[in-house]
């Protein structure tokens, strides 16, 4: 299966680990239950980040261990040591034994292996020497301060890593996978007066780090960076009130994420703690709504070879066309749902047991032109961009702070809003999708996900869309004065 071979060799080269004593130490302590595994890694990760015209820190960090997990029925056991000894899988396989206890389950097949690969196996920290990195953040500041002399702060972050995972199974079943990740981010601050506003932007992805840090690459990061703060700094007061919102394509697709993403994880619905759950085959979109998680997408962010319990990532229809007929599944909640496993049992690193998790989650292109999209609008806000936002999954309610927006008047885009916020409802919102453009773009590769304490990187996409009526919280109230929302 992807890169066994090669992460297989890498780890037990390294860590002078007997591949037959790891072997039985896994089929020992999972003797009797439904599932499980032991999961292998070695990564090594960096991170540069300019600040203030100089460099203010460069970390270098190699990390390694292993996680091993017998599940038995809804219930989990799980150890991990954060090194590669046998003598400490011997104890784990103790410690896991206790969820075994009076259970007398069978073990589940193993996933089908492919020999499918969506990235590069090269390790991105030996690719660029150091001094060369630090010269390139120190480019990065000179070029943004003399782009734009209202330009009077730059900060820059080059993060990497290279993980190498070696997934064993009971009866000698193994995957592997070696992921590379890089991620170049832009901020600056501009200021006319007294007014400071801020723009950032950023690229990254499993592919090399010269896919990123060339220079028409990182220019165009700095040029749309400093675009941004320039139109904060003309920005007036955000309407508030019910009104008609047009959500541009590729980054906004986080709200997708987030407010209705989430709400289709298998364990949120085995549980049904999600607003979505019962709701299989069921309208909970409107028409021309189609909604699928892929981890197939070469060199994104969020693609993945195999998940973390060794299933292929595969593209996996949610919604269609409106209606619900798909969830997310790590292999626990799948056996216990009665479904089949997705690819989405994903963790942080080998100290986490895996969980249902998002790999890159997109709305599909419809087929309404985006300028005729806006042109339909009387009265309402164009969205272009999010910060941060906050979801209930149990209710789906959630609220997001738009860091681009625009007013829409008489079909024309107006003046750029500050302080917008978008409120609303995950389920409710998909049924207020009116228009859905042919434009359908992907985030630039920076997302990351964080559930239950855990944070892995994820992708997200959409094309414009309009939403009809949906609750825009902000600072000003037209005619009737300025007041904050609540």
């Amino acid at each position: 299966m992807a890169d066994a071979g090669k992460a297989e060799e890498f780890l037990f080269q390294r860590s002078g680990l007997d591949r037959r004593r790891v072997e039985r130490v896994v089929d020992d302590a999972l003797a009797g239950a439904d599932d499980g595994e032991m999961f292998l890694e070695y990564r090594q990760s960096e991170s540069f980040n300019w600040d203030d015209g100089r460099l203010k820190s460069a970390t270098f960090d190699t990390s390694q261990g292993f996680g091993l997990r017998a599940v038995a029925g809804e219930s989990t056991g799980y150890a991990h040591a954060s090194e590669l000894d046998v003598a400490a899988m011997v104890r784990a396989a103790d410690a896991v034994g206790a969820v075994k206890a009076g259970h007398a389950g069978t073990y589940a097949e193993a996933p089908a292996g492919t020999n499918r690969h969506y990235y590069r196996d090269d390790n991105p920290l030996e690719e660029v020497p150091f001094a060369d990195k630090v010269k390139l953040l120190a480019e990065i500041d000179a070029y943004a301060r003399g782009r734009d002399p209202r330009v009077c702060q730059v900060s820059a972050s080059l993060l990497s890593s290279w993980q190498v995972v070696e997934i064993l199974r009971a009866g000698g079943a193994r995957a592997g996978d070696i992921r590379p990740l890089v991620r170049l981010n832009v901020q600056v601050v501009m200021e006319h007066g007294d007014r400071q506003e801020s723009g950032s932007y950023g690229a990254g992805g499993r592919t090399p780090y010269r896919a990123f840090i060339g220079a028409d690459a990182w220019r165009a990061d700095v040029d749309e960076a400093i675009r941004q703060a320039a139109v904060n700094l003309d920005s007036v007061p955000a309407p508030a009130g019910e009104m008609d919102v047009v959500l541009g394509p590729g980054w906004p697709g986080i709200l997708l994420h987030e407010a209705i993403g989430h709400g289709l994880e298998g364990d949120f619905n085995r549980k049904k703690t999600s607003a979505f759950s019962a709701l299989m085959g069921e309208r909970v979109a409107a028409k021309g709504v189609t909604v699928v998680d892929d981890g197939t997408m070469d060199g994104r962010r969020g693609s993945l070879t195999i998940d973390d319990e060794g299933t292929p990532t595969q593209r996996t229809v949610l919604i269609d066309d409106g209606i619900l007929v798909g969830y997310m599944h790590d292999r626990m909640n799948a056996r216990l749902m009665g479904m089949q496993p997705t690819g989405n049992g994903r963790r942080q690193d080998f100290a986490h047991s895996p969980m249902p998790r998002m790999t890159n989650t997109v709305m599909e292109s419809g087929d309404r032109d985006p300028d005729e999209i806006l042109a339909s609008v009387k009265n309402g806000v164009y969205a272009v961009a999010f910060g941060g936002g906050q979801v209930d999954i149990v209710s789906g309610k959630f609220v997001f702070s738009c860091t681009e927006a625009y007013q829409i008047r008489n079909g024309k885009v107006g003046a750029p809003i500050k302080g917008a916020t978008l409120i609303g409802n995950g389920p409710d919102v998909l049924t207020r999708v009116s228009m859905v453009g042919n434009d359908m773009k992907l985030d630039p590769g920076i997302g990351t996900c964080g559930k239950n304490g855990q944070g892995v990187p994820v992708g997200v996409g959409q094309p414009t869309m309009l939403v009809n009526g949906l609750t825009v919280g902000g600072t000003s109230t037209g005619k009737r004065g300025r007041k904050r929302a609540a």
